[in-house]
């Protein structure tokens, strides 16, 4: 599947194919005169190491595409997204103390961050590349000589996993590679920006799980839930709810977003067994529009299963320097974020003794036969403590004087009472070499609530200090802007076919109605709910404070009850739309505004989403403008054991642009979304008055059907690529509601 802002760039895997050859030479030498050295200076037992073999073959890397971002970004970078496919035959051959190890063969295939910036005015034009994977990147080897022992079933994943994990500790955000191209330029914030904000996920509840645990291989039994929540290389996991399809949480986990747009939101289900936990579903959620909308209040359908929703809440923080923002909060969430740039240490002692005994403890130490040891200088790491949450820095060998070059985070409850706890160790001793204790409300005395400066180490040398940047900011959820339509459901990228429509269209299975989800009253069964799409040209204002973060309730339509309408079937009411101010308190209440998704941007206009029962109805968009009718004749076949639709014809559709419309009627019997029974007409060019007269047929018993609910799309066929709303219309029909036996007719 090609996307329509993902490029294909041939032209530059022909450069690499042709390349690649010398690339290899370059690296052979790398290898024999940079890496063999520092492996063998590393330890004792790798002094004989030496690289026998070193061929990177004649497969090179491959660039399936680029996502080039320039407008969502700040002026002075460019960003690229690289997606890398290395299917590679290299050869790497090693051999220590008479035994060999190698690799024969390497795969690896994610999306590569280039960053490219600050952008200059004077050559090299670009001051440095920043280098990341979003993700973990898929990774398989195959090992050779005696390594071959790592490809023993059970022992070669673990092999693997844990390079995967030593590449992710480099490479993968929040850790970045970046090279810088001029001289002399201050590379620490592009190795370390402040991140782009929090997300805040309510983790509320679930319904209609697929069960998972059997007995005897037959009878299914309750699935005992659990959710694992990701983004990039942090993870959470909730607790388990024993036997209950329907689980309820109520957990909050916190994640620190360094990357938007890239980064996403991976939820995945899993039933909890004593051998291996079964798959319930997924879902993966864009974290751009949930930093727009501010606050996502949705049922998502899950992926990858049959059926299942999951309730989420999504509130996006913001990093603000405002003292004022620090409030403490009263459910024990996190009010503020503190950033660590970890950067070196001067003078560490080499040993404990140094400080802790003085003269006496070292006279003792001296007929030691640990004395080499203890005279060497310290391989160091540091360990830094918010609260109950410790981080651990890598570890730097053979040094008093340590560069470290990392930032942590930690999220803060209390920044007036709480602390930051660092203490130096020694790898090879469990002893400290140095400790510190910053009071964070220091911070609060800077305007910018920054601290940049050597700290003095505590029970070490007179002269040992550590060198760190804090920077604290707090957390904000701000309003969000009135112009914009939330994307809400949408937020969920694509889907599974049984919840996607073609174009990758996921639409929400409408769930029970839940009191604490819906404060709107609703709809009685002889009246008529209109719902009305928000103006186009205004937006607007779209916000409220509906749970819900994609519902509004929407102006109020005239109903007609059902003696009106069998007495006069084709009457519809002049004046069926009334404005926000003039609602009369007896009509009944709409529901709640659903916009479906639309694949096009988000700059583009909404799909629109309307919810009928059969009463004769304009459909209008707030303006005194129709979007549109179909006509529609639906009976019960009695004796076919079928549903019949009769698509007659639409009229009055209102094109999404001037370039005219191509329109077909989608059909779904809801609850059944899958692709196989969708039943579609032919399309029709270039008219917004478009017949049909296309019959279809449901098999299905009358009971059934009686259960059911029609989901009648019109919708615009456009080219894949083309950034139009697909969407024109919808109409439900609630068929518990109509004598199907008699049947109806009607626009």
């Amino acid at each position: 599947v090609h996307f329509p802002d993902v490029e294909r760039v041939e032209w530059l895997n022909k450069v690499l194919v042709q390349a690649w050859p010398y690339f290899g030479t370059i690296m052979e030498k790398t290898f024999k005169e940079v890496l063999e050295p520092k492996i063998r200076a590393k330890n004792v037992h790798l002094k004989t190491c030496t690289f026998t073999k070193i061929n990177f073959g004649e497969k090179c890397p491959r660039i399936n595409g680029i996502k080039a971002y320039t407008k969502e970004i700040d002026r002075r970078q460019v960003i690229l997204d690289l997606q890398i496919c290395y299917i590679g035959d290299c050869e790497i051959h090693m051999d220590i103390s008479k035994f060999n190890l190698g690799v024969k063969g390497v795969q690896l295939y994610g999306t590569l961050r280039v960053i490219l910036e600050p952008l200059l005015t004077d050559a090299p034009f670009i001051g440095a590349v920043t280098l990341f994977f979003m993700q973990k990147p898929h990774l398989e080897i195959n090992w050779a000589g005696m390594s071959n022992l790592l490809d023993v079933p059970g022992i070669n994943v673990m092999s693997d996993s844990l390079i995967q994990d030593f590449i992710a500790a480099r490479l993968v955000l929040p850790n970045r590679i970046t090279v810088p191209l001029k001289k002399n330029m201050n590379i620490a914030h592009l190795r370390f920006p402040i991140p782009h904000g929090v997300i805040r996920v309510h983790l509320l509840e679930a319904e209609n799980l697929v069960q998972k645990d059997s007995f005897l291989g037959a009878i299914r039994g309750k699935s005992d839930p659990y959710a694992l929540l990701r983004i990039g290389t942090v993870q959470y996991r909730s607790k388990t709810v024993s036997r209950d399809l329907n689980p309820i949480w109520n957990e909050t986990f916190e994640f620190v977003v360094h990357e938007v747009p890239g980064q996403d939101l991976e939820v995945d289900l899993y039933d909890e067994d004593p051998d291996k936990d079964d798959f319930m579903g997924s879902l993966l959620i864009s974290l751009v529009d949930v930093m727009n909308d501010r606050t996502v209040d949705e049922w998502f359908p899950l992926s990858k299963t049959t059926s299942g929703h999951l309730h989420l809440k999504l509130e996006w923080l913001s990093l603000v320097n405002d003292q004022e923002k620090l409030h403490e909060d009263k459910k024990g969430l996190s009010t503020a974020i503190l950033i660590v740039y970890l950067d070196s240490a001067f003078n560490l002692p080499k040993n404990h003794f140094e400080y802790s005994n003085g003269e006496c403890g070292a006279k003792k130490i001296k007929n030691n036969k640990y004395l080499k040891k203890t005279e060497r200088e310290p391989s160091s790491f540091v360990l830094l403590t918010v609260g109950n949450k410790t981080q651990k820095s890598k570890t730097c060998n053979f040094s008093k004087d340590p560069t470290w070059g990392q930032a942590f985070t930690f999220f803060v409850h209390s920044a007036r009472s709480q602390s930051l706890h660092v203490e130096i160790k020694d790898k090879d001793r469990d002893s400290a070499l140095g400790t510190s204790v910053v009071c964070l409300s220091h911070l609060l005395k800077d305007p910018n609530m920054t601290l940049d400066q050597r700290f003095q180490l505590d029970h070490s040398s007179s002269d040992s200090f550590i060198k760190m940047k804090l920077v604290l900011r707090a957390l904000n959820v701000e309003e969000p802007n009135p112009q914009r339509v939330k994307a809400g459901i949408s937020a969920s990228k694509q889907g599974p076919v049984h919840v996607t429509e073609k174009g990758g269209n996921q639409q929400k299975f409408v769930s029970p109605p839940k009191p604490e989800v819906s404060k709107v009253p609703l709809v009685s069964k002889d009246s008529a709910a209109l719902e009305c799409l928000p103006k186009k040209d205004s937006r607007e204002d779209l916000d409220t404070n509906e749970s819900s973060a994609a519902s509004v309730p929407s102006e109020t339509a005239a109903g007609l009850n059902e003696t009106e309408r069998e007495q006069n079937p084709e009457h519809r009411p002049s004046s069926a739309l009334h404005t926000r101010a003039a609602v009369v308190p007896t009509l009944p209440v709409v529901q709640e505004l659903r916009l479906a998704p639309s694949v096009a941007s988000l700059g583009s206009l909404p799909s629109s989403c309307f919810e009928l029962s059969s009463s004769n109805l304009d459909l209008h968009n707030g303006t005194g403008m129709p979007l549109g009718e179909i006509q529609l004749t639906v009976r019960y076949a009695s004796v076919r054991q079928s549903l019949v639709v009769l698509v007659n014809g639409c009229r009055n559709l209102v094109p999404p642009s001037n370039r005219g419309v191509d329109p077909y009627v989608r059909i779904y019997l809801l609850p059944d979304r899958r692709w196989a029974s969708r039943k579609k007409t032919s399309v029709k060019k270039k008219t917004l008055n478009p017949q049909y007269d296309e019959k279809f047929e449901f098999f299905e018993s009358l009971e059934d059907v009686k259960k059911r609910t029609l989901d009648i799309a019109v919708k615009n066929s456009r080219p894949f690529i083309s950034q139009e709303r697909k969407e024109l219309g919808k109409v439900r029909i609630d068929l518990s509601q109509e004598d199907l036996i008699k049947g109806f007719a009607q626009w």
